[in-house]
C-alpha cells in the first residue's frame, strides 16, 4: 500500500521509535501529523524537519499526554493513528505520577480523540514485551511466551517493576476503551529496542549501551530480548496497512545474555574496554515471534543492530 494521499498521526514523534516511524511514513508518501511536547525545543523537532519529505508532508503539533483534548487537532482528518508517546525510563521517585498516570491517561486521551474522528480506521499502539511476560506463570526451558501472555499488574507492583506496570495498565486500558468505542486497535509489543538513533539525545536503551561501552558498567539485566528500531517502525506500518493485522504482535529478533552481547561487541570493536562478566545467565523460557513473522516482518540480525547503534553513538559524538 502506498501512503500517497493518506494522512496519519504519530504521537511522541521526537522519540527513538517514533522518529524512525515518521521517516518511514514520509518515505512511503504519507502526510504525517506528528505531536511533540514542545515545538520550541530543537532537540524534539530539528531532526524531524530534516527528514526527506518533511517540508511538504510533515505537520508538527504540540500535545500533552495529560491534557484532555490535547490530541484532537493532530488526530482530526487522519486515517490512521500511531500512539507511541509514553514515558520510558526505569528510575522514578513517584511511579504513579511519573509513569503510570502519564502512560494510562495519555493512552486514553489519544483514544478519546480518535473516537471523535470518523475517518480514523485503525489505531496502532506501541506497548512492550514488558506488558506480556511479567507474571507468576511458571517459566522453564519448555515454556514459550507468545501474544496470549499478559503481565500481572499485582505482580509488577509487588516487584516494583514500575515501567512494566505502566505499560501493562496502559495496554489494558486501551483494549477496554477500544472495544467499548468500536476502535480497530492493533498493539505492537517490542522487546529491548536497539539500533541507530535519529534523535540528537540519548534514549534509555542507547544510554544503557553507552554506559557499558564508555563507563565499563555491566548491563542492568542478565539477558536481553533484542529487536532493531527500524524493524519496530516497519512493523507499525505493516500493522496499519495490512487489513488482516489484528491483536498483538511480539517483536523480537533473539535473546542474548551478558556474555553473548559483550562477545559480539568485542568482535566488532576489539579496542573497547568492556566489562568482564564471569557468569552467563541464560533465560529459562522462550519468546515466540511467529505471529510477527507471519505478518511479513523481517528481523535485522542483532549483530547488525548492535554495530549500527555503536556507529550512531560515535557519529553523534556520544562515543569517541
Amino acid at each position: 500500500m502506498s501512503g500517497v494521499g493518506k494522512v496519519v498521526c504519530v504521537t511522541g514523534a521526537s522519540g527513538y521509535i517514533a522518529s524512525w516511524l515518521v521517516k518511514l511514513l514520509l518515505q512511503r508518501g504519507y502526510t504525517v501529523k506528528a505531536t511533540v511536547t514542545n515545538l520550541s525545543d530543537k532537540n524534539k523537532v530539528a531532526h524531524l524537519n530534516e527528514l526527506e519529505g518533511a517540508e511538504e508532508r510533515l505537520h508538527l503539533f504540540e500535545a500533552n499526554l495529560m491534557g484532555d483534548g490535547s490530541f484532537d487537532p493532530a488526530v482530526h482528518g487522519c486515517e490512521g493513528v500511531f500512539h507511541i508517546a509514553s514515558p520510558a525510563f526505569l528510575e522514578v521517585t513517584d511511579p504513579q505520577v511519573e509513569l503510570i498516570e502519564q502512560a494510562v491517561k495519555g493512552t486514553l486521551n489519544v483514544l478519546k480523540s480518535c473516537s471523535k474522528v470518523p475517518s480514523v480506521r485503525r489505531v496502532v499502539l506501541t506497548s512492550s514485551l514488558a506488558a506480556v511476560m511479567f507474571n507468576r506463570s511458571l517459566k522453564d526451558p519448555n515454556v514459550i511466551i507468545d501474544e496470549k501472555w499478559f503481565s500481572d499488574p499485582v505482580f509488577c507492583e509487588e516487584i516494583k517493576a514500575w515501567y512494566c506496570l505502566a505499560k501493562t495498565l496502559a495496554e489494558e486500558a486501551a483494549w477496554v476503551f477500544s472495544k467499548q468505542n468500536g476502535i480497530d486497535l492493533v498493539v505492537i509489543n517490542p522487546s529491548y529496542v536497539i539500533g541507530p538513533l535519529l534523535q540528537p539525545i540519548l534514549n534509555y536503551t542507547s544510554k544503557t549501551f553507552l554506559n557499558v561501552i564508555k563507563e565499563n558498567k555491566a548491563f542492568p539485566w542478565p539477558f536481553y530480548q533484542l529487536v532493531d528500531v527500524r524493524d519496530v517502525a516497519q512493523a507499525h506500518v505493516v500493522a496499519f496497512e495490512n487489513p488482516s493485522a489484528s491483536g498483538r504482535y511480539i517483536l523480537i529478533e533473539r535473546t542474548l545474555n551478558h556474555s553473548e552481547t559483550l562477545e559480539i561487541l568485542q568482535k566488532l570493536y576489539p579496542s573497547l574496554d568492556l566489562p568482564k562478566i564471569s557468569t552467563a545467565e541464560d533465560p529459562t523460557f522462550q519468546v515466540c515471534n511467529k505471529k510477527a513473522l507471519d505478518l511479513g516482518i523481517v528481523f535485522t540480525p542483532s549483530e547488525v543492530s548492535l554495530k549500527d547503534m555503536v556507529e550512531s553513538l560515535k557519529e553523534k559524538n556520544f562515543l569517541t
